[in-house]
């Protein structure tokens, strides 16, 4: 054997600067060549009679033998190891060709000795559980009798969790500031995770699952790595609109699964609308009684709220409410009396209603009270108050609204009294301890705003785009998040997940100080085009795209590897019963066998 072989065949390096797809640092070539390639540098040994004496021919049959006559979207031919793909890749890897065994009979996730978590600690044990069906959960779906035929190779018999911090938070719900970073190591006999907090070994147990691949026998392997791991953005969401379409519960949990697939830690509900008010209220019942679109089928009961919140504090993600006024607030008019402006046409009431009553000391006294409710409700430190899009007409025309407009020094400036409404409900819901996020027209208008305050940037077009908002934005002292090259809702042929890819939430012109202000993003799918039978595959993966970008360092954009390492995640989500759509022809391992 050349006695080089074993250097070769050692660690292979991923740093933050470089970008590797694990799916490719082995080939097999039909000669039984073995190429390792170490960013664009191959090696190439050939296998001689010496290979075989020491036992390395072994692994490399066990690793690289198999399935020939499987092919990615170019055209290429897969091997076991291609189907490693990392996502969102990681901020280092370490990876050799040395290659374990896991058995569903042996293999066990357990909590290390000294670790501040335990088995009491069920956030921990139901994501044990979880992953480990995640694992190994194909093999008992086909039913097999036995353990698959097992090639040559030594095991890994056990992953240890450990949470080095005192305070685990296993019983806390995430924030903004928790910690999600991780350590892991795949060796035999045991792999180690690492985490100061629950969060963070949430996140290294899926990054645990994405090493396992199944060989051409059906048996999981997994390679000897390193891997240490933390989120560029602490802020990383996925909005879904529930008022436009009703998302039944059912829709909405797996969705929530899939985000932790995909390490996204919030879920923006944008829970109401125009269209329905499915919110079922226990201080105003009314509000989904005649603003649901239908009052016991197509509303989210406080029962349901609840599951949706701790089955997604159960995979260390956030739950922040959207409730948006003074505008797209029609739903609310039916269940609640004299919110509403009336229109009128002259002098003569029209019978319509258009945004919130902004005069009426009864509309703060109602919101008030709801978001009293909310507060108590939503556990998360934050509420979405919405503020886009109100349109005037309405207001211009009523006569009240022109004398109050006067009496306040407004002149004709309707945005004016929109900053006041909106400046009392802020001082409402700051009254409720909640920090709050509102769209970019809020803090475009004058409005005075904590300091806190996260201003959520989404209209893409006009000079500058969202690019110079962001600017304006963050020299002015404020945190940002950004939405607006991230509307999911559009749709286009071909790959636009590649648009998605490209654009980063800190290139704009700002400071570095700037540009720490910006803490995430959020890919946003509002729901005129999408119900329960299309949302999950019209999200799912080019969301994922937006999930590389906030989690993975800047220097992570190879279109070209995060196409490879997208259409094998892709093909994980099928295998994990996500019906994500496919990113190009070509197939899965695995196909999506729908619901019947």
């Amino acid at each position: 054997m050349p006695s080089n072989l074993a250097a070769i065949a050692s660690d292979v390096f991923h740093w933050q600067s470089e970008p590797l797809a694990l799916h490719s640092f082995l080939h097999c070539s039909a000669d039984r060549s073995v190429d390792w390639t170490v960013h664009n540098t191959t090696a190439s040994v050939f296998i001689m009679g010496a290979l075989v004496k020491t036992g390395i021919f072994v692994l490399i049959v066990s690793v690289c033998q198999g399935y020939q006559d499987i092919w990615d979207y170019d055209g290429h031919k897969l091997k076991d190891t291609d189907y490693v793909s990392l996502w969102p890749l990681p901020q280092k890897v370490q990876s050799s060709a040395a290659a374990f065994k896991l058995s569903s009979i042996n293999f066990q996730i357990v909590h290390a000795k000294g670790s501040s978590a335990g088995s009491s600690c069920s956030l921990l044990q139901t994501a044990f559980r979880r992953y480990f069906d995640y694992i190994f959960g194909y093999v008992k779906k086909q039913s097999f009798k036995k353990e698959p035929k097992k090639a040559f190779g030594e095991e890994v018999a056990e992953l240890q969790v450990l949470i080095t911090s005192s305070d685990s938070e296993c019983d806390g719900y995430p924030d903004l500031k928790s910690d999600e970073s991780y350590e892991l190591s795949v060796d035999q006999p045991s792999a180690i995770l690492k985490a100061p907090k629950v969060w963070g070994a949430l996140r290294g147990l899926e990054t645990f699952s994405q090493l396992v691949y199944e060989d051409e026998y059906g048996s999981r392997n997994i390679n000897k790595t390193e891997v240490s791991d933390f989120p560029r953005f602490a802020h990383r969401g996925i909005l879904l609109d529930t008022s436009r379409h009703y998302v039944p519960l059912k829709v909405i949990l797996a969705n929530l699964e899939a985000m932790a697939m995909n390490k996204f830690n919030v879920f923006h509900w944008h829970i109401v609308d125009d269209q329905s008010f499915p919110y079922m209220s226990r201080t105003f019942p009314d509000l989904s009684q005649q603003g649901a679109y239908h009052p016991y089928t197509h509303v989210y009961t406080p029962s349901d709220v609840k599951m949706v919140i701790e089955f997604a504090r159960m995979r260390g993600i956030r739950v922040i409410p959207e409730f948006d006024t003074p505008g797209h607030t029609q739903s609310w008019g039916k269940g609640q009396k004299d919110l509403l402006t009336p229109c009128y046409s002259g002098s003569t009431p029209t019978g319509s209603y258009g945004p919130v009553n902004p005069i009426l000391n009864s509309t703060y006294d109602f919101m008030a009270s709801f978001f009293k409710e909310i507060s108590a409700v939503f556990p998360d430190a934050y509420v979405h108050l919405g503020g886009d899009e109100v349109d005037f007409t309405c207001w211009k025309s009523n006569p009240d609204i022109t004398k109050f407009m006067q009496a306040q020094g407004f002149g004709t400036d309707y945005s004016k009294l929109e900053s006041y409404y909106i400046q009392r409900l802020l001082d409402i819901v700051s009254t409720t301890n909640k920090g709050y996020m509102i769209w970019q027209e809020v803090f475009d208008n004058g409005v005075k705003l904590k300091l806190d305050a996260l201003v959520h940037v989404w209209i893409w077009w006009g000079t500058g785009g969202y690019k110079d908002e962001l600017s304006r934005v963050t020299s002015a002292g404020y945190e940002a998040l950004v939405s607006a090259p991230w509307y999911l809702d559009h749709i286009s042929y071909g790959q636009d997940w590649q648009n998605y890819y490209k654009e980063d939430p800190q290139d704009f012109n700002g400071t570095e100080e700037q540009k720490k202000l910006v803490i995430g993003g959020e890919a946003c799918l509002w729901g005129e085009y999408v119900d329960a039978t299309n949302l999950t595959p019209r999200l799912w993966p080019r969301a994922s795209a937006v999930s590389e970008r906030l989690w993975s360092d800047k220097n992570v954009k190879d279109v070209n590897d995060a196409y490879i390492r997208l259409g094998q995640h892709r093909c994980r989500m099928i295998e994990r019963g996500i019906p994500a759509e496919p990113l190009f022809t070509g197939y899965c391992r695995h196909e999506y066998k729908g619901n019947l």
